[in-house]
């Protein structure tokens, strides 16, 4: 495919997108998984659309812009990044398949998991996005050997985590010493399913920072004060200008960091430079974007009808998660 003709698969799929998210502010899963998105990245021998990560992105991005409920970063994005990584098996190949389809809601677990050698399962994590009313959760862990294992089970305990943004469900998962089925190996670097993690989250702080942009401008258009339009004072133009330029900023870097992910799987040090400056500007511009958008929309962005505060309660909470931005700029600095 040329360049031309991705960028109008992008547009089309976003068009798609906007539509399908248009309609509320919650979206379930047998809707995510009809409009073809769980399956973009799978082959099409299992039912997917072979398509890749850049793909994945744009939907990521689109569900920021709405800022809606939906369980796909966990169990879309990171379940099935992790599931084209392990080797082929009867089990690997029948979870794909399934989660593809639809029949089948698996959440990605990522935390201090560890794999006795006989077979019993122990550890925790926090904030585990979507883990909450799964079907399964596809665990990773070190196994006796110290090699790294994916662990396909419906028997840990899940305890659903309050959180100011209430657009996402988390859960902490813990496992005390539970016996599970024999594990799944990696045929690729496990380690780094963070950054894929990092930079969908990345995208969805782009596309709500991008919404809020837009919706000041237009606010600042048509809201007049003084006889005039708020948007002709030079001070609201200078902060309607800065928000431009941190989106900017954030979309280069994002996009960069996409393409990383895309081309080289999940990892490579080129990648994992590119996902630490896209997730630590990214995710921190979206809140200073989201607050100029409070600010700027005066009276009326303090209220509960205007939308801005479940803006900001994301953005705020895409910041934290899957590394803040001030842990992604020490992991820069280390290598230097």
């Amino acid at each position: 495919m040329t360049t031309t003709d991705f960028a109008e698969l992008h547009d089309d799929l976003r068009a798609v997108a906007a539509d399908v998210l248009g309609r509320g502010r919650a979206v379930d899963w047998p809707t995510i998984a009809d409009a073809g998105w769980v399956g973009l990245e799978v082959p099409e021998a299992f039912g997917g659309a072979g398509a890749t990560f850049a793909e994945v992105a744009v939907v990521c991005e689109e569900l920021g812009r709405a800022a809606v409920a939906a369980d796909y970063l966990g169990s879309a994005v990171l379940t099935v990044g992790v599931l084209n990584t392990l080797q082929h098996s009867a089990v690997r190949d029948r979870l794909l398949t399934d989660v593809t389809a639809g029949t089948t809601r698996a959440a990605t677990v990522m935390g201090d998991f560890t794999l006795a050698a006989d077979g019993r399962l122990s550890g925790r994590a926090d904030f585990v996005p979507d883990a909450d009313g799964a079907d399964l959760l596809l665990v990773l862990a070190t196994d006796h050997t110290g090699a790294e294992v994916a662990v396909a089970t419906d028997l840990l305990a899940v305890t659903a985590q309050p959180v100011l943004d209430q657009t996402r469900r988390v859960a902490t998962v813990t496992a005390e010493g539970v016996q599970v089925a024999e594990p799944l190996s990696f045929t690729g670097n496990p380690r780094s399913v963070q950054n894929r993690a990092a930079v969908a989250v990345a995208c969805d702080s782009l596309g709500l920072a991008e919404a809020m942009l837009a919706a000041t401008v237009s606010y600042a258009q048509t809201r007049h004060q003084f006889g005039r339009p708020i948007g002709s004072f030079q001070a609201v133009k200078h902060a309607c200008a800065d928000m431009l330029v941190t989106v900017s900023v954030a979309r280069a870097l994002v996009r960069e960091a996409v393409d990383a992910v895309a081309t080289t799987g999940f990892g490579g040090s080129e990648a994992d430079v590119a996902v630490a400056m896209a997730k630590s500007y990214a995710c921190g511009g979206a809140v200073e974007v989201v607050g100029k958008a409070l600010q700027l929309h005066g009276g009326i962005g303090y209220t509960w009808e205007s939308g801005i505060h479940v803006y900001l309660k994301r953005a705020v909470f895409n910041r934290s998660l899957f590394g803040s931005p001030a842990a992604h700029r020490r992991h820069l600095a280390q290598r230097y």
